[in-house]
């Protein structure tokens, strides 16, 4: 298998979601947005997944022009196409009715020159579990501090 060479990560994915299933989608992008995403000028914060009967596209992904594109260059907040097969978005879509969840992207990535993107099923945290995951994380930091002291 080879190794992805991740780009971007949506950090406050994992905070705000308790994560489910994840799959794997390309993206139907114009070539300026892609070297653009090589460059790493992308937020993939508040973006979701919109499934519309048998598509899916993600909303409100961020990419920042490319430089040195003409003046036809896309625009940076549009929704783009996600290229999944047509049973995962079936499945997901199922899913997100029955259990009332939500898809969002965790991270983008290049495999093999294409742009990937892992997508999840998730569901939102309550407060109380956020808290939770922030002691956890304090705890384990106290932890792997007192041993790098001794």
């Amino acid at each position: 298998m080879e190794a992805k060479s991740i780009k971007i990560r949506n950090r406050k994915a994992n905070f705000n979601y308790q994560i489910f299933d994840k799959y794997e989608a390309g993206i139907e992008l114009k070539g300026c947005e892609v070297k653009s995403l090589r460059l790493g000028n992308t937020n993939l914060e508040g973006a979701y997944v919109k499934l519309l009967g048998e598509e899916a596209f993600i909303v409100g992904m961020h990419i920042n022009p490319y430089e040195y594109s003409g003046p036809d260059r896309p625009d940076a907040d549009r929704e783009r196409r996600l290229l999944l097969h047509k049973r995962e978005i079936k499945r997901m879509a199922e899913k997100q009715a029955l259990q009332n969840l939500t898809v969002v992207p965790l991270s983008l990535y290049f495999k093999r020159g294409l742009v990937k993107l892992e997508i999840a099923l998730a569901k939102g945290k309550k407060l109380y579990d956020k808290r939770e995951t922030l002691k956890k994380k304090t705890i384990l930091k106290e932890i792997g501090g007192e041993r790098s002291r001794r």
